[in-house]
């Protein structure tokens, strides 16, 4: 799923652009009354509207979702397992160097959890167990390699544009971005 241009929800079957332009003459509470009665009605239906998300929402799920990939441990797996292919447990830690078996462990718990990987268990002495991507987790992997790889392309200038800033803003304390330090700066 990508991000796209909010667009106004879609009209509900039944209902026309000028009737739902009428209901701001009804008193409130009876418009409240109405909304209510039309949720417990397609409660009981089965075949509820889907849920408009948005990632930029607080409380949409969507959010917490995407924060639960966008840890750099998941997303360090699911690329390894793009570029490599299946892989053992000790092949993973090694791939992605420096994490943890505990938090290796969560993470390919969360990614499983999610439908983005499989875990394998071929029966043998003793159990080979190997983790691979499925057909949600291969996109993602997909779309996350191109961000791997300009991340690796434009570290230097990166490195340097920091090293940069940090000179400029080492002996100041000024922060520019405090609307506090900067009271007359609007933007």
């Amino acid at each position: 799923m990508t991000i796209q241009e909010r667009k106004p929800a879609p009209a509900r079957p039944g209902r026309t652009q000028e009737s739902d332009r009428a209901r701001p003459s009804q008193p409130a509470q009876e418009r409240e009354q109405e909304q209510e009665r039309e949720r417990e009605q397609g409660r009981g239906q089965g075949e509820g509207e889907e849920q408009e998300l948005d990632v930029f929402g607080r409380f949409c799920p969507s959010r917490g979702m995407f924060a639960e990939l966008a840890d750099k441990w998941s997303l360090l797996i699911l690329m390894s397992l793009g570029k490599l292919g299946e892989q053992r447990f000790s092949e993973l830690q090694r791939a992605v160097g420096g994490v943890s078996r505990k938090m290796l462990t969560q993470s390919l718990r969360t990614l499983e959890r999610h439908g983005l990987i499989s875990r394998t268990v071929h029966p043998q002495t003793p159990p080979r167990v190997v983790y691979g991507l499925l057909p949600r987790g291969r996109e993602l992997a997909d779309l996350v390699a191109p961000l791997g790889r300009w991340t690796e392309l434009n570290t230097p200038a990166m490195l340097a544009a920091r090293e940069d800033f940090d000179t400029t803003h080492e002996d100041t304390g000024d922060d520019p971005h405090d609307p506090a330090q900067h009271p007359h700066h609007t933007g």
